[in-house]
């Protein structure tokens, strides 16, 4: 067992499952001519452009990037996201994390784009972990995986070491 835990998958399958998360936002968007992504930083905003490229090589929806952060020890103080609101109005957004544990994140992410009107906000995560405390799921997910509170789950997208790890 290395430093970064049992390997659950490789970069082969994680850009599978990118791929496969792509096609099913494409599928819930076909009619769409724009599309608002916005990834919550650090690693969500990774997948999150990720995603998009795929959903625009197979698809003609431009895609807008946004990046969210999120003060993950307390998410409703700081929360910033670099596209304006005003700009967002009547759009479907995709707000996208690397792992779905809690909830925390991804519930107040989503709560951020209610203060607009939305046509749909959708969420997509590379693994559910299902330990929610919160209301929310993951209308589009890689993998599901049923772990212990004590046990971590990384993603790294790039690099020598990409894949997904347990530890």
């Amino acid at each position: 067992m290395t430093i970064l835990g049992d390997k659950i998958k490789t970069e082969e399958q994680m850009h599978s499952s990118i791929k496969r998360i792509a096609f099913q936002i494409y599928e819930n968007n076909m009619d769409e001519k724009d599309l608002v992504v916005v990834g919550i930083a650090p690693r969500g905003s990774e997948l999150a452009k990720e995603l998009g490229k795929s959903i625009e090589s197979l698809s003609g929806i431009k895609i807008r990037y946004g990046t969210l952060k999120i003060n993950k020890n307390n998410p409703t103080e700081n929360l910033a996201c670099d596209l304006p609101l005003s700009e967002l109005e009547n759009k479907s957004i995709v707000v996208v994390d690397d792992v779905l544990n809690t909830g925390s994140t991804l519930i107040y992410a989503v709560r951020h784009f209610l203060k607009i009107p939305v046509k749909q906000i959708k969420t997509a995560v590379m693994v559910n972990r299902n330990h929610k405390k919160f209301p929310i799921k993951a209308d589009f997910k890689g993998i599901s995986l049923s772990t212990s509170t004590n046990e971590h789950v990384s993603v790294i997208l790039k690099g020598a070491d990409s894949g997904i790890y347990l530890r």
